[in-house]
């Protein structure tokens, strides 16, 4: 079996006519004048807007707004199922395990992916900037994640122990690079070919219908899964993994993106002076960057909730599925209101969302306080449905924040810079997770808490987006 799927993979890798010709007939059936009153009417009902008004895009492209939307959300909701399936916080330290590597390897997991996400992106977002249409950009780095996943693939059939480790962190590695390039020109094309207003939209539908997908594929591996440890399954997880990111990358290169400006460009070093002028110099965007960096406490609190229900509840693992579950159905369930009330103050959005989270905190703290009878894995997992709900939130509103609020020529600047900051508070909140072993998991939830509390008092100084710039 496992020598049939190599053969199956290499045959697609290697004649590449048939994905080809997938193309062709994509794009041939997107301008099918029947196709695109459909999209028009989907696009119509999703932003409940009957004139299709564009603001803030070139005229050039409003007619192509239906179309791009609904390829957008398509690519959403393959890379957001893609992300759980190869998670790093969940699955794949499960597959390091099954393979035998350290598990020092896979404390590297989340660290590595998110910081080879963000700390490059203010080297990339000039290179970016040189080139009028930057779709191809993302669509070279859904590729490269595609590569890198099928290439874990292999890994888990091939390789074992230490072996297995290095080579796996080292994939993530590039794939967590491969999404911070994929990040700055994502959030570029949008601006380009979504109309202000409609952003936040877009971005509930995706992350709506990636949390759909996820509750399904989470329900049909948890029936028919099974309890089956073979190696094969890890393979067919992050195989079926790596096809979505390839099918991700092809709706977003068939997004019709018209030429932007080009000037401006800069090497790495100017590229941080800018950057750094930035943050000096517009003091909106200052506050915004210490908002969303105080919330990422909701984010690095989540694995210190399984680890306090664990302790408290004495389940075995397989409560992490209940988990999971919860925190899926909040991103289901909110991603449409957030997007929609993100794209009248997505700076409410961000406050909202952590004073959402913040109840989690108190949820949590407070559990072994509850009734002996009600101390069980369901009341718990109400903790990871708030978290999710609040955490939605606050990416939907930080995201349309600074798609709303940075100036077209310096967009990707500005995500960069805020990225790479970001980037550089997640390694040092590492010094916060190693003192739990000495603090305890308690006081550090109330640490986290207290950071996301800091954070909703930083965003209430924060302007409108539609204000950072003049303040």
């Amino acid at each position: 079996m496992p020598v049939e799927a190599v053969k199956s993979m290499w045959v697609i890798i290697k004649r590449p006519a048939p994905l080809q010709m997938i193309m062709r007939k994509t794009v041939n059936t997107l301008n099918d004048s029947k196709s695109k009153a459909t999209a028009e009417q989907v696009y119509t009902f999703l932003t409940e807007d009957d004139d299709n008004a564009c603001e803030a895009i070139p005229d050039s492209a409003c007619h192509e707004a239906p179309g791009n939307f609904l390829l957008n959300a398509g690519n959403g909701a393959s890379t957001k199922l893609a992300e759980q399936l190869a998670s790093p916080g969940l699955v794949l330290p499960w597959i390091l395990s099954a393979v035998g590597a350290p598990a020092a390897f896979s404390g590297l997991l989340v660290p590595v992916q998110k910081a080879g996400s963000l700390l490059p992106q203010l080297a990339v977002s000039s290179k970016i900037r040189a080139y009028p249409v930057r779709k191809h950009f993302w669509t070279a780095a859904g590729t490269l994640q595609g590569v890198s996943l099928s290439l874990m693939a292999l890994a888990v059939l091939f390789l074992e122990g230490v072996a297995a480790g290095i080579t796996i962190v080292t994939l993530l590695a590039i794939f967590s690079m491969a999404s911070g390039i994929g990040s700055v020109s994502f959030k570029d094309v949008v601006a380009k070919t979504i109309p202000k207003g409609k952003r936040g939209t877009l971005l509930s539908v995706r992350a709506t219908a990636g949390a759909l997908l996820t509750l399904i594929a989470g329900t049909y591996l948890h029936l028919y899964g099974g309890d089956d440890e073979a190696l094969i399954f890890y393979f067919y997880l992050l195989a079926g993994a790596a096809f979505l990111w390839f099918l991700a990358a092809l709706l977003f290169h068939v997004i019709k993106e018209t030429e932007g400006a080009t000037d401006g460009a800069r090497n790495a070093i100017q590229e941080a002076k800018e950057g750094y002028l930035i943050v000096k110099k517009v003091p909106g965007f200052a506050r915004f960057v210490l908002a969303r960096a105080l919330m990422l406490g909701l984010m690095l609190i989540i694995p210190f909730y399984v680890i306090f229900g664990r302790d408290i509840l004495g389940e075995d693992i397989g409560s992490l599925g209940v988990f999971i579950l919860a925190n899926a159905l909040a991103g289901l369930l909110s991603s449409y209101f957030w997007g929609r009330f993100s794209d009248k103050s997505s700076r409410k959005v961000m406050i909202w969302g952590a004073a959402v989270g913040l109840v989690s905190v108190f949820w949590v703290l407070c559990f072994p306080l509850l009734p002996d009878y009600t101390q069980n894995v369901y009341v718990f997992s109400a903790a990871f449905f708030i978290a999710g709900f609040g955490q939605t939130g606050i990416r939907l509103g930080r995201k349309t924040y600074l798609l709303d609020a940075a100036p077209e020529k310096e967009r990707p600047l500005y995500v960069a810079v805020s990225n790479t900051l970001i980037g550089t508070v997640i390694l040092a909140s590492v010094l916060i997770s190693v003192s739990s072993a000495f603090l305890g998991v308690w006081w550090i939830i109330a640490i986290f808490g207290s950071l996301i509390a800091a954070g909703i008092i930083a965003a209430l100084y924060m302007p409108e987006a539609g204000n950072m710039l003049s303040t």
